[in-house]
């Protein structure tokens, strides 16, 4: 299992997305393409509370143009391949169904339409991933709190209704996934609990990491929350 060590702020995406645009104005012949922003990249730029991410993940068609940009704007300042990738289309909590639910979010060089992921619906996607070691659950935190703030608060309801319409149901959701959505959703100190979770997942991180250093290959996905929980009572 991969800790990633690379993260990109919100300056950087808006830098590199422009680039990209451009990139598809002179390769493309003006053709008009089409990225949805998922996970940390579709919070990065909708959100404050993250002020980076180790994933562009996004959704995007394969077409050769777009790879070939991609990989000209990560030779342009030096990215790991896959800078732009969508990895995230081989785990649970991807499904096709996320197109419905993007929503607009700018143009770049008029030919690059970037959108990313309406809110319930990142939070739905989160609460499938449920890592402990990442920060899906802080995340769906942070998205709650912010909604709040902004005076367009997240419900049960809505969160339901996400869901069901990305997923049929939600069986792909752990108890502990589910059990903190609750725990979110009556907290009374949004701040200090998001502080909490963060910690959690920072000391997870951490702990996976030097772990993996010790003893290679141990770690994989049916035994992580086993790890890290037997971790952190040690701890």
């Amino acid at each position: 299992m991969s800790i990633d060590n690379k993260p990109f702020t919100k300056t950087d995406i808006e830098n590199y997305l422009k680039e990209l645009g451009k990139e598809l104005k002179k390769r493309g012949r003006g053709i008009p393409m089409e990225i949805i922003l998922v996970g940390g990249a579709s919070i990065l730029v909708n959100y404050d509370f993250r002020v980076s991410s180790y994933d562009i993940d996004a959704y995007y068609a394969k077409a050769s143009i777009m790879k070939e940009c991609i990989n000209a704007v990560g030779d342009k300042f030096g990215l790991p391949n896959g800078w732009v990738n969508d990895d995230f289309m081989k785990t649970s909590s991807f499904t096709p169904k996320i197109i419905e639910h993007s929503k607009y979010y700018k143009k770049y060089s008029g030919v690059l339409t970037v959108r990313t992921v309406k809110a319930e619906y990142l939070v739905a996607m989160k609460l499938v991933s449920g890592r402990k070691y990442k920060k899906d659950l802080s995340d769906v935190a942070g998205i709650i709190y912010e909604q709040q703030l902004a005076g367009a608060p997240l419900t049960y309801e809505m969160i339901d209704r996400a869901v069901i319409e990305l997923y049929g149901d939600w069986e792909r959701i752990s108890k502990d996934s589910k059990d903190m959505l609750n725990k979110i959703l009556s907290c009374d100190d949004m701040q200090e609990l998001f502080d909490e979770l963060s910690q959690y997942e920072s000391d997870a991180k951490d702990i996976l990491a030097n772990i993996s250093n010790r003893y290679p290959d141990v770690i994989n996905r049916d035994n992580v929350d086993d790890v890290i929980a037997a971790a952190m009572k040690k701890k």
